[in-house]
């Protein structure tokens, strides 16, 4: 990782953690309890992958990181709603998110349930409200958007998928259907977050974004899949191994550890193809996409 890099990382993840600090209800508000919760999952540190690309887009087209900071909190509340309900004991029940113990563990099932349901209303309330620097047309599209990506089509159909292939023996089309809306869905919607804080783009470029951030999407999870298998417990902050136990097909599983890491270097290739019309403003998504394919948790 460039030295440059990793100031831009460092940067986005401060700006991000200081503005959701500011958007979540005071940890000493009624419900206490609940606001308690809210606060303990979205605020538990992370790469805060979805901001920082967010950031990095909004760069392309010189707009500043003020204008940014609600988009990518709001993505960043999203991403923390649902990794809250994915460890829910009913989901992929995992007592160990970040290093520390998951928000139904910590607190109770109930509790974290509703702690999900009110990041996300948090969310698009954020939207909703006048953003200086993005336009109202602008605000209406990334609601429409992170409705899109975050609901059946999206995010919560991946998910559904995913419990439904459960000790089922998929096929790499199948597998990759899935993780384009599991995880996928969110990182392209934090891209195109990033053009929609610019007032106007070109066709050329939203389609030329939208396909690296697709492209991207899918190599984060197959990294994952990798981790998942040759890292350990206190490096990823959450259950190593927890695939294979719960009869999960992964990439690896299809394509064996080194067809699933060519996988992951054709895919970043063409991400990083996909952003040739761009100029060297472009260096910092071209470098996020190299630093998600090596990344160690």
């Amino acid at each position: 990782m460039s030295p440059e890099l990793q100031t831009f990382i460092s940067s986005c993840q401060v700006r991000v953690e200081k503005h959701m600090t500011r958007m979540l209800p005071a940890d000493d508000r009624n419900p206490v309890h609940l606001h308690q919760a809210m606060r303990y999952s979205a605020l538990a540190g992370g790469k805060r992958i979805r901001p920082i690309l967010t950031y990095a887009t909004a760069a392309l087209f010189d707009r500043p990181a003020e204008i940014v900071d609600t988009p990518a909190a709001v993505l960043e509340l999203i991403h923390a709603y649902s990794l809250i309900h994915d460890d829910l004991p009913a989901m992929d029940d995992d007592d160990l998110r970040r290093g520390q113990p998951t928000c139904h563990v910590k607190f109770d099932e109930a509790t974290a349930i509703l702690a999900g349901d009110a990041l996300q209303a948090l969310a698009f309330g954020a939207l909703a409200a006048n953003i200086d620097g993005i336009t109202p047309a602008n605000r209406l599209g990334m609601i429409e958007l992170l409705a899109r990506s975050s609901g059946s089509l999206g995010m919560a159909g991946g998910q559904a998928l995913d419990l439904e292939a459960t000790g089922k023996e998929l096929q790499l089309g199948e597998l990759e259907n899935i993780h384009i809306h599991k995880t996928g869905a969110l990182i392209r919607t934090s891209v195109m977050f990033g053009a929609l804080c610019a007032d106007k783009i070109k066709k050329e470029e939203h389609k030329r974004l939208d396909h690296f951030a697709k492209c991207i999407g899918l190599a984060f999870q197959i990294v994952d899949d990798i981790l998942d298998v040759v890292s350990d417990t206190s490096t990823l902050g959450k259950t190593q191994g927890k695939d294979a136990l719960q009869l999960k097909t992964t990439y690896p599983d299809l394509l064996g550890l080194q067809g699933a890491r060519d996988r992951v270097d054709e895919l970043i290739e063409e991400s990083i193809a996909s952003l040739k019309i761009f100029d060297s403003k472009a260096d910092m998504l071209r470098e996020i996409a190299v630093y998600i394919a090596s990344r160690s948790h």
